[in-house]
């Protein structure tokens, strides 16, 4: 890979991650369209560059990670159904992660999905939780795993989640971004225990993935106060918009011909 790839990379990874559009379709999409062969490296980078995606959060959310055991607790519970989910469907997910048009009719749905959002959840807040209790994060981490499939945005999902268990948008907003962090690490983690031999064969490969990370970090942090923030004021419409145009772009490129697909 070459720097400019890794910069190009970290820069979707730190803006879609949090966003309701799917961070790994997008950079499967945005990899293959500058042909960047899919070896066991760039496998390992675009994983583990959301290491400094979840850690923008803990520096953005500081407090919180600090404030008592019990928050601990509840992402625990919401990260069960998605840990249990992930290693028995390991296999399936991996030769869905290489279809494009998955990712392509996931954009889709999920962008109609989110046209209705605000009418069906658009109940006066004042009168919405604030508090995710162990119930609502289980059933919050049952959605999550649906995001399993590449294109349906593991954000869209907890947050879809979250506002069917009458959480605000604000509180379902950010009890997303809280449960990626075990999920994501845990993710990290074991893909750079895999592949550890790899890694250390040189520095190069060590400092890519470490500037990727820097970079993911940094726009990562920005995004999510911009995307609190416009959530509250203009919903998930703009959002639907987005993945419905993508998606019909890429499954039009698709049947044209256009050879958009994971390179092995």
């Amino acid at each position: 890979m070459s720097i400019l790839e890794v910069i190009i990379l970290a820069i979707v990874e730190g803006i879609t991650e949090f966003l309701p559009i799917s961070s790994t379709g997008h950079m499967i999409i945005v990899s293959t369209l500058m042909g960047i062969q899919q070896d066991p490296f760039v496998k390992v980078f675009e994983v583990c560059i959301q290491f400094g995606a979840i850690l923008a959060v803990v520096v953005l959310y500081f407090k919180r990670f600090f404030k008592d055991f019990k928050f601990y607790q509840t992402l625990l519970v919401g990260f069960i159904p998605t840990g249990i989910l992930g290693l028995l469907l390991k296999k399936h997910i991996d030769r869905l992660l290489e279809n494009v048009e998955v990712v392509a009719f996931s954009l889709l749905m999920g962008g109609i999905v989110l046209l209705f959002i605000d009418r069906l959840f658009s109940s006066d807040e004042k009168d919405d939780k604030t508090e995710v209790d162990y119930k609502t994060a289980f059933w919050i981490g049952t959605i999550q795993a649906i995001s399993m499939i590449p294109g349906v945005s593991r954000s869209a999902a907890t947050i879809i989640g979250g506002l069917t268990q009458k959480l605000t948008r604000k509180t379902a907003a950010e009890f997303s971004f809280f449960l990626a962090v075990p999920t994501m690490f845990a993710a990290t983690a074991k893909s750079l225990l895999d592949q550890r031999d790899l890694l250390m064969e040189s520095l190069d490969k060590l400092w890519l993935l470490a500037l990727g990370n820097a970079i993911a970090f940094v726009v990562a942090y920005f995004a999510m106060n911009v995307f609190v923030s416009f959530l509250n004021r203009n919903g998930f419409k703009v959002f639907g918009y987005y993945r419905i145009a993508l998606g019909i772009t890429i499954l039009t490129l698709l049947y044209m011909g256009v050879p958009i697909k994971i390179v092995d």
